[in-house]
């Protein structure tokens, strides 16, 4: 078989191409110290590595939100904390005004402090993040959710608006307490209504609880209750409903026995004297701003504070105060809840993305010995195939005549 000069000159020039090909994909692999940087070197491995840096960058994002999140739920946690703290100063002022002993003035130093507490606890409500935004807005959060209105009571101008995070696949976390939720809406502690004190009271009672007990026969409205001698020892009280027009009822008053009317149960502890009167409206949640509200009011008015509707009204502003203070802790804990699992996803990222880059760098980092040693092969090959070729190009016919 003849070969041709050209022949033999194009598979020498192939020989020397694919050796320096070989070296340079080798001093590639060693300078990135990877040994796949194209799809071309191991499209399987490739394909793997793909899929693992995905995933990775996947655990990044999560883990920022994470971060994110635990940020401004551990805000928002810290903020409750030191509203119940603050809340709890306020009670003991509150349990100080009770007492009997007591004068105007003193009480009236009570109710100075309490107001500037008051103030505080807003400035709590009203905390910005790092951003500028408020916390306990909802999603309301370029302006202050809560504010005093004309009358001095206490608005919320935020939603209830729940911000969340994406932790996981599939997996959402809150990241704010709505204000509404954590001030405005503690339920109601005497259950569906809310009681007003006549001034001229005599008696020592109080009403402990008003629900509603049957909705097929609840009749909506306002109720005034009164109390009267019955000529035998005993009371007889009087239920007005607010109906147009209005519908009495009349009982014998059974301190043990709750007052049933129009699927309404009213519960009155003590013993009211005849003469005695109350009403109550639809309350069925109360505002922590309100309550200190209404006791600082009472504290500043002279001795209603001593007076047996205000000792009355005191006695359902302490029940509401604690319900207050509940759901105030009730959304700490769903802070110290969410904090919890934050940190439990924040782990199962970690993990998983050790397991991730482990299993990366089995696909694509290099074994650099390996790559020498076969860097050193290629180099040794391809002096060789240019050895030869120099020798076998510059041989002639004429050599041998």
């Amino acid at each position: 078989m003849r070969i041709s000069t050209g022949q033999m000159f194009q598979q020498n020039t192939n020989s020397i191409l694919n050796k320096q090909s070989a070296t340079n994909t080798i001093m590639a692999q060693i300078d990135s110290g990877k040994k796949v940087n194209t799809a071309g070197d191991d499209p399987v491995a490739a394909i793997g590595i793909d899929n693992l840096k995905q995933k990775n960058t996947l655990i990044d994002q999560f883990v920022k939100n994470i971060d994110y999140a635990t940020s401004h739920i551990q805000q928002a946690e810290s903020q409750l904390g030191q509203a119940d703290t603050l809340v709890g100063s306020m009670k003991e002022s509150v349990l100080r005004g009770i007492n009997g002993s007591m004068t105007s003035a003193e009480r009236q130093v009570i109710a100075d402090d309490m107001r500037q507490s008051l103030e505080q606890l807003m400035s709590i409500a009203n905390t910005k993040d790092e951003s500028g935004n408020y916390i306990f807005a909802g999603n309301k959060t370029n302006n202050a959710p809560f504010a005093f209105d004309n009358n001095g009571d206490v608005v919320y101008s935020g939603d209830s608006g729940i911000r969340k995070s994406n932790v996981a696949a599939g997996v959402q976390v809150n990241t704010n307490v709505p204000g509404d939720a954590a001030f405005m809406n503690a339920p109601n502690a005497m259950g569906d209504y809310g009681v007003n004190y006549s001034s001229t009271q005599q008696g020592d009672f109080v009403v402990s609880s008003a629900k509603i007990t049957d909705s097929t026969t609840y009749t909506p409205g306002s109720y005034s209750f009164s109390f009267a001698d019955d000529g035998a020892g005993g009371l007889n009280i009087s239920v007005t409903d607010s109906a147009v027009p209005p519908v009495t009822t009349v009982t014998a008053f059974d301190a043990s026995v709750p007052v049933s009317v129009n699927g309404i149960e009213v519960k009155v502890d003590g013993e009211p004297q005849a003469g005695d009167s109350f009403s109550i409206n639809e309350v069925a949640e109360v505002s922590i701003f309100d309550t200190f509200s209404k006791a600082i009011a009472l504290f500043e008015s002279g001795d209603d504070a001593q007076t047996p509707a205000g000792q009355s009204e005191l006695a359902q502003l302490l029940n509401n105060i604690d319900s207050g203070v509940n759901q105030m802790s009730q959304q700490r804990s769903l802070t110290g809840n969410s904090l919890k699992v934050l940190q439990q996803y924040s782990d199962n990222h970690t993990d998983e993305k050790l397991i991730n880059t482990s299993a990366l760098s089995k696909l694509e980092d290099l074994d650099f010995a390996s790559a020498i040693t076969e860097f050193e092969k290629q180099q040794l090959a391809l002096s060789a195939a240019s050895s030869l070729f120099s020798k076998v190009s510059s041989t002639s016919l004429f050599d041998y005549i």
